[in-house]
């Protein structure tokens, strides 16, 4: 399949790299009740976890950090009400009628029941669409609120095969920023493991999304791979997904440098106005975009078989300028629409830039769509 079109592929499992950001420190978000009455009312959408998260009393996983690897199946129920684009919940006491809630939850003690529970929920669908994203959630997060947010996503653009997330020990407080990068460092083992268990279970195509400081777990784990088994990313993975990665550049390319195959296809999404990369950068004493995730010119990433896809003109109507893919209803009812033309077609001959209005630029090995809001504009 050409590249650029197998982008267009990847571009809708963007989407599920989100994590929520911005929410009151006074409330436990580490604690989600579990109501499987929910499901009289909702949609239920199966979330498949692995986590390497410290494990509560109640069940519930939070922001300790753990020796032991948990494998989980929850289910979430999508409220009949629900409207492309939106999520609302509740932590202690959420309305099923109105709000995404947690309708189930199983631990599996042994990772063959769980790599057979996976391999079943994805052999029940035409071979065609039997594939699994995995998404890595960001910083400030809980595991609650990934599974929501993957699940409702998951549901508005209708990805095909089954959804996973891996759950990293995020403090889930905005003033958490250190604990959370201490946090990608401990997790790149859990995330390796779970990994070459979701190819040992032979679900067919998997595709890795991560959003945020999740770039950087994800790109050190690659790193830790390859260095193990040359060669390995580009073999099991049939794509990689970064979005708004705070990651810097230099460390970026040193990665890359590291696998010896790069997936693909590669995707990056940028913004120029993230104004949470824009204060990572601050953080470093810098005041310029040295994010990958706001880089403004890809000159430095020449030679890196990468496609950027730049937002920008899309963040003024999202909810979230560092998540601008998942909270814009102007892009995703963009990334709809290309998405019904690409699968209308089954020759190779689709290119991103003729299915997303965008301008295209290229230097080197790596290609840059930047994205227009207005159809009307010139391309």
């Amino acid at each position: 399949m050409n590249r650029n079109r197998k982008v267009v592929r990847v571009f809708f499992r963007a989407v599920l790299a989100i994590a929520v950001v911005g929410l009151t420190a006074c409330t436990d978000r580490s604690f989600t009740p579990v109501t499987p009455e929910a499901l009289l009312v909702g949609t239920p959408k199966t979330i498949f976890a692995a986590t390497v998260r410290e494990s509560g009393a109640d069940g519930s996983f939070g922001p300790g950090r753990s020796d032991r690897y948990s494998l989980l199946e929850l289910t979430v129920s999508i409220p009949p009400n629900h409207q492309p684009g939106q999520l609302d919940f509740a932590y202690a006491k959420p309305d099923p009628h109105t709000q995404f809630t947690m309708a189930g939850r199983r631990v599996f003690d042994d990772p063959a029941d769980f790599r057979a529970r996976l391999k079943a929920e994805i052999n029940q669908l035409p071979r065609a669409q039997r594939e699994v994203t995995v998404f890595v959630h960001g910083f400030n997060s809980t595991q609650a609120e990934t599974a929501f947010r993957a699940a409702q996503l998951a549901q508005d653009i209708h990805l095909p095969g089954a959804t996973m997330i891996f759950s990293w020990p995020s403090k889930g407080n905005p003033l958490g920023y250190a604990y959370d990068e201490d946090s990608v460092l401990f997790a790149r083992d859990g995330l390796e493991r779970m990994l070459r268990q979701i190819r040992a279970a032979d679900v067919g195509r998997v595709v890795l999304v991560a959003h945020s400081m999740g770039s950087q777990l994800v790109m050190e784990t690659l790193r830790q791979i390859e260095i193990q088994t040359p060669g390995w990313s580009a073999a099991n993975l049939n794509g990689v997904v970064l979005m708004s990665p705070d990651v810097d550049v230099d460390v970026f390319i040193s990665q890359m440098n590291r696998i010896k195959d790069v997936p693909q296809p590669f995707v990056v999404f940028v913004s120029s106005k993230d104004r949470l990369l824009n204060i990572s950068s601050r953080l470093r004493g810098s005041n310029s975009n040295d994010r990958l995730g706001n880089l403004s010119s890809i000159d430095a990433l020449a030679g890196l078989p990468i496609s950027i896809i730049d937002t920008t003109a899309f963040s003024d109507d999202a909810v979230s300028s560092h998540l601008v893919v998942g909270t814009s209803p102007a892009l995703i009812a963009m990334m709809n629409s290309a998405r019904v033309t690409e699968d209308a077609f089954d020759h190779d001959t689709i290119l991103i830039d003729t299915l997303l209005s965008g301008k295209v630029f290229k230097s080197g090995a790596t290609t840059q769509v930047s994205l227009l809001n207005s159809p009307g504009e010139d391309r």
